[in-house]
């Protein structure tokens, strides 16, 4: 089994901590941090190389430019057009027949839980866990959409690994049995738990072992807090760098720099640098910024430097129940939803406005790291599913009662076949899912050779 484990290079010596303002969890094998960082003696925001700024995209050009990398993006595989293309699931949510999936309690869902959004999450005192860490689409909704979306993710994940399609029901049928023992009290997860496949094996070592003097041995040549400007960081226009820095005059934004580190509250914080972040797809055309920020002037000791992503928070495209009651303004939405399905990140999360928009603050830790799955075998195909199956099933069960989490448990069993012992919509639902992004990862690969070409 091949695996890719994808880390963010971190701009940190020990005790720097590395904070997230953004509408999801971060995909931190995007952030590209491996340049070496320059300091400025003053803590105060530097003025960037005027040739670096001049042969970087400017701010009127950037859309256009991350259009063409997202599309390169999605051809590279099905599985990753079933990544980055998220509008397909919720278009063919939104063309399925009513009662054609079954309803189950309102609870708040991840909204886009492919794998690729899984992965391991620390809280503030360093506990890690293997937790959902993307929630832009997070929303009071049918749990059963995040189980469908976690299994078309692992479903092209094992055709893109030359996985007959046996092991692709039988994926389903670790899938379910995963998920379901998160509602069953007397159920046992200690064989989950032991034969966790070796990715999540892999990554959870390397998160643990982690530190931030590691962290910065590995990936820093100079200490020096100034954000590299090239591939990943792009320069930032006069009035992005006013917004950020008045940004983070706001005591209610500021405190969380120090709360978390258990500072004075009156600790002064002060933004030494920022630019553009080039990430993922979900980033495309909305705020993102990577921003350094000084505690209390520690930075010029060394410590307490603070590395701030903004991301903003757009409205979700997630289909939601009627009728619940969910925050109005999309980073307290996004904020909500973490606290609910995945504590340790929520924990660390707020809401601020950026520019007029919404944007979500929140910290990052060396422990936080992504997970990929290039190639699977045949026993990483079942032990994924199920385990991470196992992971969304707690993050659902945790908002529900001991009624709803029986009925939830007996609807998830009900109707089973002799031949599948899936849930006979799930495999269904898979099924067309699977065959309806083949055809639009085509014909994706088709529009895009002809762009290229052009």
């Amino acid at each position: 089994m091949r695996v890719a484990i994808r880390v963010p290079g971190w701009p940190t010596q020990p005790r720097w901590c590395c904070m997230v303002v953004c509408g999801f969890w971060p995909w931190h094998g995007d952030c590209g941090y491996q340049s070496t960082l320059f300091w400025s003696t003053q803590p105060t925001m530097p003025k960037k190389n005027a040739a670096a700024r001049t042969a970087l995209p400017k701010p009127g050009v950037r859309l256009e430019l991350l259009t063409a990398r997202r599309n390169a993006r999605m051809a590279r595989s099905a599985h990753a057009y079933v990544r980055g293309n998220t509008t397909r699931f919720y278009e063919w949510l939104d063309s399925i027949e009513n009662h054609a999936l079954p309803e189950g309690p309102a609870v708040w869902i991840c909204g886009d839980c492919h794998a690729g959004n899984l992965g391991p999450v620390a809280n503030a005192q360093g506990r890690v866990e293997i937790q959902i860490r993307d929630l832009d689409q997070t929303v009071i909704g049918n749990p059963a959409h995040d189980l469908i979306r976690l299994g078309l993710s692992l479903a092209t994940a094992a055709r893109g690994s030359d996985l007959p399609g046996v092991t692709t029901v039988h994926m389903m049928e670790a899938l379910a049995d995963g998920y379901e023992r998160a509602f069953d009290d007397t159920s046992d997860h200690t064989d989950i738990q032991a034969e966790k496949p070796e990715a999540v094996r892999v990554v959870m070592r390397e998160a643990l072992r982690r530190s931030w003097q590691e962290l910065a041995e590995e990936r820093i040549e100079d200490v020096e807090p100034q954000i590299p400007l090239g591939k990943r960081f792009w320069p930032l226009s006069k009035s992005e760098r006013r917004e950020i820095a008045a940004l983070f005059e706001k005591r209610t934004v500021a405190r969380l720099a120090t709360e978390l580190r258990s500072e004075d509250e009156a600790a002064k914080v002060t933004v030494l640098d920022a630019a553009y972040w080039v990430k993922g797809c979900s980033s495309l055309g909305r705020l993102r910024y990577a921003v350094l920020l000084d505690v209390d002037g520690a930075a010029l000791d060394g410590d307490d430097l603070c590395l701030i992503d903004i991301k903003e928070a757009v409205q979700a495209a997630a289909p939601r129940y009627a009728g619940v009651s969910m925050p109005r303004d999309n980073a307290q939405r996004v904020v909500e939803g973490a606290r609910h399905l995945a504590p340790f990140l929520g924990d660390r999360m707020r809401a601020a406005r950026l520019a007029k928009r919404s944007v979500v603050i929140r910290e990052l830790l060396p422990q936080d790291m992504k997970l990929t799955i290039e190639q699977l075998t045949r026993d990483e195909a079942m032990k994924a599913a199920r385990f991470l199956a196992l992971v969304v099933g707690k993050a659902h069960a945790r908002q529900m009662d001991d009624i709803e989490r029986k009925a939830w448990l007996g609807e998830l069993r009900r109707r089973r076949s002799k031949t599948l012992d899936a849930p006979p919509w799930l495999w269904k639902s898979i099924v067309e899912l699977v065959s309806g992004h083949e055809a639009g990862y085509l014909e994706h690969c088709r529009r895009y050779s002809l762009e290229a070409g052009a």
